[in-house]
């Protein structure tokens, strides 16, 4: 795209900025009442989904805010907002953000002293928390933090179990009060917003070190709502289910669209029910990471490859039709009319189950936050089911996304309107818009090491095609090289080996050594069935089978297999099987569920020693 056209693109969304509000409440607040849903937003309660109205979801924002500003809350006060997705996260977002206030969103899953340094580093003066295993969770980290002045508890029961504690609920009726005696006071507050005010300081994951807190303003996320929405096909009849955490910038950003654009969002506070959630929300349009369509496409195999008989042969041979159709419409080839017939059969045989079991009427997936191996893209597509990839970070908000109407398998799409992105010299991709953050809280040296005239240094490593199609090669501080010279892109190899049955999670490395190898966290059922199949004694642990030559035979097989097409240096030679999952608790995951290197290296140093050494 030439530079011109780029800089028209700006000059629109630039216009289309200065004819709405200035801040995200006012912004969001008018697209809610333009568009009136009785179902605005909703959760589950009591077995059955409740809805939230328009209405009242923006008279509850009000009251809340004012209840907040009678509390001493203050323009650039940091408030920190800790929950599992509901209704309240949003609305107790919005108010916080109404008073002028900053919003500092943890992770439910974060460990306590993240959240510790977190408050302390943002110098937060009140923490909004839910309760129940969210408040007993994170309460280590906040009970004896002193410059924390307000606790307010979503859950009234909970709030007994924290000292001098406040109700969301108390805050509302302070609000209501304040609002029935002036009906002026709310507008007055949110009069007072700028464009380039501080909405929220977001920390990032850490994958190495302290992580740093992100600062977006009112404008940084507004544009991207603007830019979103012009280039995705969002209907007001559109039904989505949340799934995704609304304290990542993914997922938040993509609720203020929905306000912007009528959807209806149904919010998912535990994963553990999603695929319940789906056939009964049956959502239109939706958000979600790989690790979502890796575990579904799993069961899917493991259901379909475990009937048996003529029922197996059926669904293997679909499955094979269904990734040959989509990797030929993917690159723009002749689909013959004879595959076009298998299809349609296989359709109506295999992939109508598919669609039926996230609801029947998904239009498309938009999927972030790592790389989908195609073969699972391919799959979901010659199912019917669109898996849209796109691309964002903290500091960049979403900055591009596959359309539906062009789609390309293993890339991240085109940058959305206004924004830009460049490759530099290196491979690495480097952005520049108003959706480029303000900076880092209290490290404005570490933000000058990421700006670049400009242009923001993403640290990833990519290319574009002649069409303007994005590609993500890898992290720039995760490539690794060999003892040869040649590079190795670890993440592209892990989404790969992600597709066998017996991978539920993998890292690769091989820094300065012959050859890759991989640690393994098996799927454990699927192992032992091979194990049983080939007549093999299974042990009576995890850690027994983990060590056993048989099911390191098949895991090492199954990697041989789907890296086979690769170059040789980036072939995976060897693997070791892990007991345990690699989880947050333990320090190998971030927050966002990204692997911590570092801590693997040096956790698992002398196994990976053993693979070099056999």
């Amino acid at each position: 795209m030439s530079s011109a056209s780029t800089r028209e693109q700006r000059s629109e969304i630039r216009d289309q900025r200065s004819e709405t509000p200035s801040t995200l409440p006012g912004f969001c607040l008018n697209a809610l009442a333009k568009h009136n849903k009785p179902d605005a937003v909703s959760e589950k309660r009591d077995h059955e989904w409740a809805h939230v109205s328009a209405q009242d979801f923006i008279q509850r924002v009000r009251h809340i805010a004012l209840g907040l500003k009678d509390l001493g809350i203050e323009p650039g006060d940091r408030i920190a907002l800790i929950s599992e997705n509901r209704p309240d996260w949003s609305i107790a977002d919005l108010a916080i953000l109404s008073v002028g206030a900053v919003t500092v969103p943890l992770y439910t899953t974060q460990a306590v002293d993240q959240i510790e340094f977190i408050l302390r580093d943002s110098g937060a003066r009140a923490l909004l928390i839910s309760g129940g295993r969210v408040l007993k969770h994170a309460r280590q980290g906040f009970v004896e933090r002193d410059q924390l002045e307000h606790v307010i508890v979503f859950d009234p029961k909970a709030v007994a179990d924290i000292d001098g504690a406040l109700t969301l609920e108390g805050i509302e009726e302070r609000g209501e009060k304040i609002d029935s005696e002036d009906s002026r006071a709310f507008d007055q507050l949110l009069a007072r917003g700028k464009r380039d005010d501080l909405a929220t300081i977001i920390y990032t994951s850490g994958t190495t070190g302290e992580p740093k807190g992100v600062m977006l303003t009112h404008d940084n996320f507004i544009s991207d709502v603007l830019s979103i929405s012009d280039g995705l096909p969002i209907l007001t009849s559109d039904v989505s289910l949340s799934v995704l955490p609304l304290s990542h910038i993914f997922e938040r950003t993509v609720f203020y669209v929905f306000c912007n654009m009528g959807v209806s969002v149904h919010y998912a506070a535990s994963s553990d029910h999603i695929a319940e959630y789906l056939r009964e929300v049956r959502p239109t349009i939706m958000t979600a990471v790989p690790r979502l369509f890796e575990s579904v496409y799993h069961r899917i195999i493991k259901k379909g490859t475990s009937a048996g008989g003529l029922k197996t042969t059926i669904f293997e041979w679909s499955l094979q039709v269904g990734q040959r159709v989509a990797e030929l419409e993917d690159k723009q080839q002749r689909v013959p009319i004879s595959l076009r017939a298998k299809h349609a059969i296989a359709d109506r045989l295999v992939f109508t189950k598919w669609r039926e079991g996230i609801g029947g009427r998904l239009r498309y997936f938009v999927s972030g936050g790592a790389p989908l191996s195609p073969t699972l893209s391919y799959s979901f597509l010659g199912a019917g089911i669109k898996i849209l990839q796109g691309y964002g970070m903290t500091e960049t908000c979403v900055v591009c996304a596959n359309r539906p109407g062009d789609n390309r398998v293993g890339s991240i799409g085109k940058p959305f309107k206004g924004i830009e992105v460049k490759i530099a010299e290196d491979g690495e991709m480097l952005v520049r818009g108003p959706v480029v953050m303000k900076g880092y809280y209290g490290h404005p040296e570490a933000t000058k090491e990421v700006m670049r005239d400009g242009w923001f240094a993403t640290g990833d490593v990519g290319y574009q095609d002649e069409e303007g199609h994005l590609f993500i090669t890898d992290r720039k501080k995760d490539l690794f090289k060999l003892s040869n010279g040649k590079y190795v892109a670890p993440q592209q190899i892990e989404s790969l080996l992600k597709q066998s049955q017996f991978v539920n999670q993998v890292i690769v490395v091989g820094a300065s050594r012959k050859f890759p190898v991989a640690l393994i966290v098996p799927h454990w059922e699927p192992l032992k069935s091979a194990l049983r199949a080939a007549g093999e004694k299974i042990g009576d642990s995890h850690k027994e089978i983990s060590q056993q030559e048989a099911a390191v035979k098949l895991a090492q097989k199954d990697v041989t297999r789907i890296t086979a097409h690769l170059q040789d240096y980036e072939r995976v030679r060897r693997v070791a099987l892990l007991p345990d999952e690699f989880t947050i608790d333990s320090g190998e995951l971030t927050p966002t569920m990204k692997v911590k290197r570092n801590v693997i290296d040096e956790r698992y140093g002398e196994l990976i020693e053993d693979l070099y050494r056999s």
